[in-house]
């Protein structure tokens, strides 16, 4: 690879790199580069690959002509490290230097131009030899790994926060050509979900605002495949032809951005924070909630309004009072804050929602005016404990029969953690609290096999068998759990305890029948395994 310009005449002097009051030469890497120190660097820092560095530099072929030297002219070289804008021997040396630093490198053909040299400069076969002051970098960031987005900060940006993956940001930018043309540029600001890249200009600036802070500004180097997008409809109108293999440069400035939460973890239900609330206190299940909301379709055409300044609307969380989504989103809040919730048209809606909408996206505008936790577990007496136990385990059994598996598994759970300790209880109330949190663990771990959460749910069994070690039920849903994630040593084990016990239990039986078939289907795999090896060694 070419010093661009910078090879470009040849001088009559040559540099002196032997004086032995200069440190020793020292190998760099394994082929044969070797650097010798002029003068030390002023700091301890060295610039890392893909950033870009400015020198000053002479040079000349190994007993023979000097190259152009910018040392002479005052002019500094600039280039990115690691991007082979220079020859290797270069590459690998300045990423060693310290600013400030002087240093001569000898260079080996391998990593200069090699057999066929760069004539009629520098002849085949040819060692190099630079002089070479490290002035200054600046760091750019190789944000993809492979040199398709390279970042250049110019305007450092507040604070430490960054966007995360499903926030909306708002952005100016103004892309380029390779040639200077302006291919798209946004004065006023563009909003965009950062890990939608369909929904922005390009790939490239929704991976990048992901590693800026509000108010950054940054330089974009953007190789074609993160480039332009032929196929959308607003790159075709923006691009006017533009190639689609066309590299740009794009400065970008990122304004501010909206937090975005992924409530249910699957993107079916999404709040976007409109403003911050207050504190770090959130409600928890069975929490009084005063609320302020507005239910929205797509269109805007509003079908629901709750509360108001004057009269909050009240209700208790996760008590199937209003959607769901928006339940469970309200969770997630602050005193004080206000948010947008979008729920999905693929999430579940329950029946005592407004009629029509089930299968339309329902957008919320809500304001979480204030919350009463739930009384907790240890503020309790031991009558209270077991009796909120018995409740919650009640309504976990309704809603299991209703097929609300997860809202079912929140009631079991918290029911458990209402006598999970148990040294204030009489021993009367110890044998009914274990039996509850035996009933409720094992209530929970049948939910979790429902929802298809194997590992929680043998986890769960688990528990149970720690402290009834020949529960029968434990051991049964403990190996539906063991067969799901094909453990399946693990599932026989469970099942032979089940049948030393239980030995006419015919549900185990049934899984038993399962089991084998599963390790029929595992051996006829392992023998075409083997028998695939045995071919290929043939």
């Amino acid at each position: 690879m070419a010093l661009s310009s910078a090879t470009s005449s040849l001088e009559e002097t040559a540099i002196q790199i032997e004086d032995p009051g200069l440190p020793e030469m020292k190998v760099i890497g394994t082929q044969g580069l070797r650097k010798q120190i002029l003068r030390k660097g002023n700091s301890w820092q060295t610039p890392f690959p893909g950033d870009e560095v400015e020198v000053l530099f002479s040079g000349c072929i190994e007993g023979g002509d000097c190259l152009y030297p910018s040392r002479d002219k005052g002019t500094p070289f600039r280039f990115k490290l690691g991007q082979n804008e220079v020859i290797k021997g270069w590459d690998e040396g300045v990423l060693t230097m310290k600013k400030g630093e002087r240093a001569i490198f000898t260079i080996p053909p391998n990593l200069a131009y090699g057999e066929l040299g760069s004539p009629p400069l520098i002849p085949p076969n040819s060692t190099l030899i630079f002089d070479i002051e490290m002035l200054s970098w600046t760091t750019i960031r190789d944000i993809t790994g492979d040199g398709g987005i390279l970042k250049k900060i110019t305007k450092e940006g507040e604070g430490w926060a960054t966007p995360r993956e499903a926030d909306q940001v708002l952005v100016k930018y103004e892309a380029r050509l390779e040639n200077g043309t302006v291919v798209s540029k946004s004065e006023k600001g563009v909003e965009f979900n950062v890990g939608d890249e369909t929904d922005c200009l390009c790939p490239a600036l929704s991976k990048a605002v992901k590693t800026m802070r509000r108010g950054e500004k940054a330089e974009l180097a953007v190789k074609f495949s993160y480039g332009l997008r032929q196929n959308r409809n607003e790159a075709t109108e923006i691009d006017n032809g533009v190639p689609s293999d066309s590299n740009l440069s794009i400065e970008l400035e990122l304004l501010s951005w909206k937090s975005v939460v992924d409530v249910t973890g699957d993107k079916k239900v999404l709040k976007k924070i409109m403003k911050a609330g207050e504190g770090f206190d959130r409600p928890n299940e069975g929490s009084l909630v005063k609320v302020i909301y507005l239910g929205k379709l797509k269109d805007g055409t509003i079908f629901e309004r709750k509360g108001s300044n004057e009269e909050p609307f009240e209700f208790t969380t996760l008590e199937e009072q209003i959607n769901e989504g928006l339940d469970r989103a309200i969770m997630t809040m602050k005193r004080g804050e206000q948010a947008v919730v979008t729920v999905s048209s693929e999430h579940h809606v329950d029946s005592n929602d407004v009629s029509g909408i089930a299968k339309e996206e329902l957008v919320y505008e809500v304001e979480l005016i204030d919350f009463i936790k739930d009384k907790p577990f240890w503020k309790m007496e031991t009558e209270e404990k077991i009796e909120a136990c018995e409740r919650k385990k009640s309504d976990g059994n309704v809603l299991f029969k209703t097929g609300k598996f997860w809202r079912a598994s929140r009631k079991y759970e918290k029911a458990a953690k209402y006598v999970e300790f148990d040294h204030t209880f009489t021993d009367d109330e110890k044998s009914t609290a274990n039996a509850l949190w035996l009933s409720c663990n094992l209530n929970s771990a049948a939910c979790k096999l429902k929802l298809g959460e194997y590992l929680e749910a043998s986890k769960l069994c688990t528990k149970v068998l720690e402290r009834d070690p020949y529960n029968v039920k434990a051991l049964y849903r403990r190996s539906q759990a063991y067969l799901k994630i094909s453990e399946l040593e693990k599932a026989e084990a469970d099942l032979k305890r089940v049948l030393t016990i239980d030995p006419n239990n015919r549900d185990v039986k049934l899984v038993c029948k399962e089991l084998k078939n599963k390790q029929r289907e595992y051996s006829r795999y392992q023998a075409e395994i083997f028998s695939t090896m045995l071919s290929r060694m043939g």
